[in-house]
């Protein structure tokens, strides 16, 4: 009797997961998308049958974990696992991987592309177009002003080498500072309250756990520059929203470019879509065809490798010691 992966990522209906999942002898299945995963109910009904899953940024609970006898692996398409509930994962031995390396290029370019239509205030002036208005206001220029990256891992790397080519200047804020790096592209690294204060333009790209929950709060936001303008493709729990609508309402910041959020969809009732200074994405800041057919290639790889007894140490994000796993 195959195996059976459930894929419950947004991003894995059609991808080459197929072909090299059912070439190492497994069943795979697609949940069925009138589920809505935010729903706990929901999740345990699409894993309940599951050795593995193929996973996106839905919440994965300790209840959901607890109901899923069977289920081994998660596989989550992306960096980021703050929504496995890890502790349950580690006592009932199911191993939580991620894919690095496939999506910090479109992290990047969409980083800039906020930051540039902030920058220049496209999305107002896309709006005042369609409604016959055609103002003569300038924007200050890009080059020669300061970016600011809270974190400089694969993807904060990948966004200084466009933001250098681009005439910025560059600050980071790093627990583990590259300084090879930083010499070679001419970042500067800093403390975050001088990140913070120095920076016309403040791009986030730290993972999310309890140290860096609401990183960006009043007081930070308070500490940052006037007119600064703030990006997060990272995961939106680092900001906290409330104070943010209120920097942004008060016009102490100019804009922010907001690819995740604290919930996500993000509610219609929420109080940032009231505001002309916000730009919205949904979580797509890592995805194009590329990254797209990496993740969902790597995902597969990952339980093919710890069925065929290879531990991928490079993806796997914890039971930390353990040597006799086994599926």
């Amino acid at each position: 009797m195959s195996l059976k992966v459930v894929v419950t990522s947004l991003l894995g209906d059609a991808g080459p997961h197929f072909e090299l999942l059912s070439n190492a002898g497994f069943e795979t299945v697609v949940v069925d998308r009138k589920l809505d995963l935010n729903i706990e109910d929901n999740m345990i009904t699409a894993l309940r049958d599951a050795d593995a899953c193929i996973a996106g940024s839905e919440p994965i609970t300790a209840r959901v974990i607890s109901s899923c006898q069977k289920l081994r692996v998660i596989a989550r398409t992306g960096v980021g696992f703050d929504a496995v509930h890890l502790p349950t994962c580690d006592q009932k031995r199911i191993v939580v991987a991620t894919t690095p390396g496939v999506n910090h290029h479109a992290v990047a370019e969409h980083t800039i592309a906020m930051l540039m239509s902030l920058a220049r205030n496209l999305p107002q002036r896309d709006r005042e177009v369609r409604r016959g208005i055609w103002e003569k206001i300038p924007t200050p220029r890009v080059m020669g002003r300061t970016l600011g990256l809270v974190g400089l891992g694969r993807i904060g790397r990948a966004v200084a080498t466009r933001a250098r080519g681009l005439g910025l200047n560059v600050l980071a804020f790093d627990p583990f500072p590259n300084r090879e790096f930083a010499e070679q592209w001419q970042v500067e690294f800093t403390s975050l309250d001088d990140l913070l204060s120095r920076s016309d333009f403040v791009s986030l790209h730290l993972p999310m756990d309890q140290s860096s929950r609401h990183l960006i709060n009043a007081d930070s936001l308070r500490r940052m520059k006037r007119g600064a303008i703030l990006i997060n493709t990272a995961r939106g729990p680092l900001i906290d929203e409330v104070a943010l609508y209120d920097a942004l309402k008060s016009g102490h910041l100019r804009a922010a470019g907001l690819d995740v959020f604290q919930k996500e969809p993000l509610p219609l009732d929420s109080p940032l879509l009231t505001l002309d200074n916000v730009l919205t994405c949904g979580h797509l800041g890592g995805l194009d065809h590329e990254s797209q057919q990496g993740t969902l290639s790597m995902a597969a790889q990952v339980i093919i490798d710890l069925k065929e007894g290879r531990w991928p140490t490079e993806c796997i994000r914890n039971l930390p010691g353990v040597k006799d796993w086994r599926w």
